[in-house]
């Protein structure tokens, strides 16, 4: 798998699995912990799945909140775990609607550096004629 990943790169859709799955296992361990910190608030280790879930998430309804600080520093991870798994599946999203950017970038079909190039092309053509136009242009150069 690390020879594929390094000749193809990781895909946005396998990081999506990756930290999908990886948050899965997550919000079922934070739970069992947060039932272990916060038993008061936490009368059952489905309580504090609940928590983890509606904070990863970002939903946040209210209510339930730890009232220990530990568990306040647990639902902390899981909101920044939220905001990564989210800005990978958006990035995953993104991907998807244009397939054919990186491949055209990658055997340089891209549209807009070949117009970049022409531009470039047509700018060294002008600057060619105007050193032909002007007159004494290669003796007052020389020292």
């Amino acid at each position: 798998m690390n020879k594929r990943i390094e000749q193809k790169g990781l895909r946005p859709r396998h990081a999506a699995y990756v930290i999908g799955a990886f948050w899965a296992i997550a919000v079922v361990v934070f739970s069992v912990v947060e039932r272990l910190v916060d038993p008061k608030t936490f009368h059952s280790v489905w309580l504090g799945m609940w928590l983890a879930v509606e904070t990863v998430t970002t939903v946040g309804y209210g209510d339930i909140v730890p009232n220990q600080t530990a568990g306040k520093i647990i639902a902390g991870f899981l909101m920044l775990g939220g905001l990564s798994l989210l800005s990978v599946v958006t990035a995953a999203i993104t991907r998807a609607s244009c397939p054919l950017g990186a491949h055209r970038l990658a055997a340089g079909e891209d549209p807009v550096m070949q117009k970049l190039d022409d531009l470039a092309a047509q700018l060294r053509e002008v600057k060619a004629e105007l050193e032909q136009l002007r007159p004494g242009a290669g003796a007052e150069d020389s020292p």
